[in-house]
């Protein structure tokens, strides 16, 4: 059964990002150095890359915001293919939430991004028309997946929770109604901790 999905690092005060994001800064005030991100400083565990690899294997589409694909404001007024390079992690199709239209961009791998101006229900619709088995994750960033956890069309969050405060940055949670949650799982890594949770409907 296809499950949709959220997949996010935060920081103890349930930052996903800090403020202040720039085109070298993607995580914002974070406490790290560009990429050095303090948020993502799971990625030296290298069970926790397994574990990753895993899941967008298992992942047959994805969803993420505007400000997650990357810097750019308004109309594309530049080119820009998302942060990761020619050969993004995704390898499939990737639905970009924006109020600006553009074609879809292929990349190398069998990732394509598609713009998607017309809102989150017709993002999701159109990755369950997706063929082939697999989950739908909803990338982030938080801004993105309170929507979609507003709309009650999360069914897990998967949570990376590092142990450092941001005091300020787009935190999940934000704008969404009471949940009820359900722990499915808890794993220790090196300097985190990985909780899953059901959204309890």
């Amino acid at each position: 059964m296809t499950k949709v999905t959220c997949d996010l690092s935060l920081s103890l005060d349930g930052c996903s990002a800090g403020l202040n994001q720039t085109e070298d800064r993607p995580f914002g005030d974070d406490g790290g150095d560009g990429w050095g991100s303090t948020l993502h400083a799971w990625y030296d565990d290298p069970a926790e890359q397994r574990h990753q690899l895993d899941r967008l294997a298992e992942t047959k589409a994805f969803i993420m915001g505007r400000n997650m694909f990357g810097p750019i404001r308004g109309d594309w007024d530049r080119p820009w293919n998302g942060w990761w390079g020619d050969n993004p992690p995704y390898h499939g199709p990737v639905f970009v939430l924006t109020h600006h239209p553009r074609d879809p961009q292929p990349m190398d791998g069998g990732t394509t991004f598609h713009f998607v101006t017309d809102g989150i229900e017709a993002a999701l619709r159109r990755a369950r028309e997706t063929p082939g088995d697999g989950h739908i994750s909803i990338h982030g960033g938080a801004s993105t997946v309170n929507q979609y956890l507003a709309a009650g069309l999360i069914d897990e969050l998967r949570l990376r929770i590092m142990p450092v405060t941001l005091g300020a940055g787009i935190r999940l949670f934000d704008g969404v109604p009471g949940l009820t949650l359900e722990q499915v799982e808890s794993r220790a890594g090196k300097g985190f901790t990985h909780v899953t949770y059901r959204v309890v409907r």
